[in-house]
């Protein structure tokens, strides 16, 4: 190829790597951030982890008495002389409950009311974020996660939730997700993000099919480089997040105490990521391994040769075969939605341009191909390599006598290697030797009878 033609290849394969890395943090931002139901599973994970939960029982622990007033809440309920030990008491049960506030984020109640806080608070954050008006002049442009249920709840587990809800300041329990100063650039960034993920994804197929059009000389070169790029994009995200993981946990967490909890809420909030970027290198591999089939090498021509029959006979079942696949893959995705269902259907048709591209690269090469010939040329490459190994066991058994320069080689020899020039040849004709390997072996043979001066 001219050098202007290989240089824009060589742009568009980079370009696409770069897309694809920016197109896993825009799909996650959008499945993340602006999906309801994707969050509320999120939060699920991380009430289940035990790191996070021993933090969520200190905080609500630390609600309960910054709001209420628990040593009169005991001096109400303890009977006659035991209300002077209502401080005692009081310190003594806020132990209990620290202890065991953990087993009670354990309880199908406790969880219940945190996934319901959570769902509140997503629903509020994309009713703030659409600029509804009715939203943001309730919320003044806030966004907070009331936990002021479970406070209620982990009073009325250690026993002094008597009529506690009444009590509770209407702060009690309240997370800011989302500040009042903050609200325009986090609408900003949504409205950037919904369209992104869809814009980056394709954008990113359009390069490497484009870089592939272009590649008319070497084709499987640019394929197999595409799917080098996706994986690097994949692994590089991977990268990313660590990075970030420590920037962000160490810039906004203050506390020591809490910085285990907040590496653990930024792993499972971001594992979604990292399935997004495992399905891109995923892709990158089945890249790299059309480029490998597209190739001239020995083990890629005979892949090609083995289904050049089953293309040419049966290319139908070939994009069966494919829209069998893409269909369960696109109904098994978290998300069906309109970015997964173009991607889904734009990746589908690059895999069926390859198929057509193989099918003709096939026929072209090996027209005569039959279904029989890959097994019976695997049978008798089974079968000539156990003769081979049971003819070279005969010959090291064998004490050729010593011949000196000029001297005739001894009847016995020749006829051996008459013998074996012969069934080369039978090899070679039925087709178990190539050309190349029957003329290694020829040579070999013919040698024997050249001796040094």
């Amino acid at each position: 190829m001219r050098r202007g033609p290989r240089r824009t290849i060589k742009a568009l394969v980079v370009l696409g790597s770069v897309l694809a890395f920016f197109s896993v943090f825009a799909i996650w931002v959008e499945r993340q951030a602006l999906n309801t139901n994707d969050w509320v599973d999120t939060s699920d994970r991380l009430i289940q982890n035990s790191t996070i939960r021993s933090a969520v029982g200190e905080y609500l622990v630390d609600q309960l008495y910054a709001n209420v007033d628990v040593e009169k809440e005991l001096e109400q309920i303890l009977p006659g002389e035991t209300k002077q030990l209502a401080g005692p008491v009081s310190g003594g049960l806020r132990q209990v409950a620290g202890s065991g506030a953990d087993q009670i984020l354990k309880t199908s109640t406790a969880q219940s009311l945190w996934r319901d806080a959570n769902r509140a608070a997503h629903e509020q954050l994309l009713a703030v974020l659409e600029d509804k008006k009715e939203a943001v002049s309730t919320a003044n442009g806030e966004v907070t996660l009331n936990l002021g249920s479970l406070v209620t709840n982990l009073a009325d587990q250690v026993g002094i939730g008597a009529n506690l809800a009444e009590k509770l300041p209407p702060d009690a329990g309240q997370v800011t997700v989302l500040r009042s100063d903050q609200l325009k650039t986090a609408q900003n960034i949504a409205v950037g993000v919904k369209g992104l993920a869809l814009l980056l994804s394709l954008l990113t197929i359009v390069a490497f099919g484009l870089a592939i059009y272009l590649s008319r000389d070497g084709r499987w070169v640019t394929v197999l480089f595409c799917g080098i790029g996706l994986i690097a994009a994949g692994f590089a995200v991977v990268v990313a997040r660590e990075v970030t993981g420590g920037i962000v946990v160490g810039q906004l967490v203050t506390k020591e105490g809490v910085k285990p909890a907040a590496e653990a809420a930024w792993s499972i909030s971001t594992s979604l990521m990292i399935s997004i970027a495992t399905t891109v290198i995923v892709v990158g591999a089945l890249f790299c391994v059309a480029g490998w089939l597209a190739s001239p090498t020995a083990a890629a021509r005979a892949c090609r040769r083995a289904l050049a029959p089953v293309l040419r006979d049966h290319a139908g079942y070939a994009y069966a075969g494919l829209a069998i696949v893409v269909c369960i893959y696109f109904l098994s995705a978290p998300t069906q939605n309109l970015r997964a269902f173009l991607t889904t259907l734009a990746i589908a048709g690059l895999a069926a341009f390859g198929i057509r591209e193989l099918r003709g690269q096939a026929a072209e090469e090996f027209p005569d191909a039959d279904m029989g010939d890959f097994f019976g040329r695997t049978r008798n490459r089974m079968v000539g390599a156990v003769k081979s190994v049971n003819i070279g066991e005969r010959a090291s058994k064998l004490r050729l006598p010593e011949v000196r320069k000029g001297d005739a080689p001894p009847a016995g020899e020749e006829d051996a290697r008459l013998d074996r020039l012969e069934r080369l040849a039978a090899l070679h004709e039925k087709g178990i030797l190539d050309d190349e390997e029957f003329a290694a072996e020829k040579a070999r043979v013919l040698d024997r009878g050249n001796l040094p001066e």
